[in-house]
């Protein structure tokens, strides 16, 4: 399905793993600031802060699946089904597409709190891309250096929830998620006490037992819990090369491997991509599921006062280097 995270040590990190049957073919994309959006309620930005993200390009438009901007601000969508409800046209809102509403967050907002103020009259719109592609049903992670917001659109309109661990799976909806980590206060990173009987002689025979309990398997649920854990636990230097490793490393804890999830005929559900962006200097870092090694694209080596999208296709094959 997909999980996002975000990561702090000297710098801010942001990213996901996008968890699919099938690819797009989707490509790293940079949105220059003099692209021209035109939004289906009616707004044009001609002049916005750059963007780099994973996208999808039809009809040269940037499907975002998961985009950073210049000014330190990320977002991603990730699958939502049966609580996702997009609305009829609003006349006195800010009617915003689902396939538009990360370039419209991130094209005009540097901060969690710019984006809290803008959400305050969005109206998620029931339209599509195109009879071919029709509206996914998405919630949002967004985030900046110091916090990150979890937005969804449901039957009864939308809900902005603070998200205070930084992460998003699926299902159910955020705050049941989050209360569900209750369930969860016991599990530990120390070596457990018996705490079962006093009277009963019991050992510590392996190590990682502080965390027995921790689910392992792949739901929305099981994810959401074994990710916070991995990530409000983990630990790393502040060199760029240790913080997205461990960025990695945290994302790793929920892969998805092919034959695990079984979608019908010889359809499995597999880990496409994993992204780490580094928020603060414009970099957007990926794996692929046949290629291991970690892949950079850098934001601020483009033009960004182009007006034309910037497209990098992935690196899909196993890059192997031969020691000897």
């Amino acid at each position: 399905m997909c999980t996002a995270i975000t990561y702090k040590t000297k710098n801010a990190y942001f990213g996901r793993n996008l968890d699919l049957e099938y690819s797009y073919n989707e490509t790293v994309t940079i949105t220059p600031r003099n692209y021209e959006f035109k939004f289906t309620g009616g707004k044009i930005s001609k002049k916005h802060y750059a963007l780099i993200g994973m996208a999808y390009v039809s009809q040269n438009y940037p499907l975002y699946y998961d985009a950073i901007n210049e000014k330190g601000l990320g977002m991603a969508g990730l699958n939502f089904p049966q609580n996702a409800c997009y609305h009829e046209i609003d006349k006195a809102k800010e009617n915003v597409a689902p396939f538009e509403f990360i370039p419209y967050i991130l094209t005009s907002c540097a901060s969690i709190e710019e984006a809290k103020e803008l959400l305050k009259n969005i109206n998620i719109a029931k339209i599509n891309f195109s009879e071919e592609l029709p509206a996914s049903p998405l919630h949002w992670i967004i985030a900046d250096e110091k916090s990150s917001i979890t937005v969804e659109s449901v039957k009864d309109g939308l809900k902005v929830y603070d998200n205070p661990v930084g992460v998003l799976t699926n299902n159910p909806t955020f705050d049941i998620q989050l209360f569900n980590l209750n369930n969860y206060m016991s599990l530990s990173t120390e070596p457990p006490q018996n705490n079962f009987a006093k009277d009963l002689k019991l050992e510590t025979y392996s190590r990682g037992m502080g965390a027995l309990g921790l689910p392992g398997d792949l739901s929305s649920v099981s994810r959401f819990v074994k990710a916070t854990f991995t990530k409000m636990n983990s630990l790393s230097d502040d060199s760029e090369s240790a913080s997205i490793s461990q960025f990695f490393h945290i994302l790793g804890s929920v892969y998805q491997q092919r034959g695990c999830v079984h979608m019908g005929e010889d359809k499995y559900e597999i880990t496409i991509y994993s992204s780490c962006c580094n928020l603060n200097e414009g970099i957007y870092y990926y794996t692929t599921y046949e290629n291991s090694q970690i892949t950079a694209v850098f934001m601020h080596k483009e033009n960004l006062e182009a007006d034309c999208l910037i497209n990098y296709p992935l690196i899909t094959g196993q890059q192997i280097f031969n020691q000897n």
